[in-house]
């Protein structure tokens, strides 16, 4: 099985947006799931500045993207892409 890749934009409003409470992703996920996700801070991915792309907090979930990020969004985008794969 693949790794899911969750970039987190970390630029100052994405940050200020939520951004920071995302980083601990890796406390909340599932043991099983955790091994096939890498969860990292990204510079800004530039997504703020055109605002048909959403509002921050952004994060990319492999080539998705995630507008106005929660965790709940974000473990959701995650487990698609692994029932996806199998």
């Amino acid at each position: 099985m693949k790794k899911v890749t969750v970039s987190i934009c970390t630029g100052t409003t994405c940050y200020l947006m939520g951004a920071a409470h995302l980083l601990c992703i890796d406390e909340v996920l599932d043991p099983y799931v955790r091994d096939h996700v890498e969860a990292r801070g990204a510079h800004c991915l530039g997504l703020c500045h055109n605002e048909a792309n959403g509002r921050a907090p952004f994060v990319k979930v492999n080539d998705r993207v995630i507008a106005d990020a929660n965790l709940t969004l974000v473990l959701d985008a995650v487990r698609e892409i692994l029932e996806e794969e199998n």
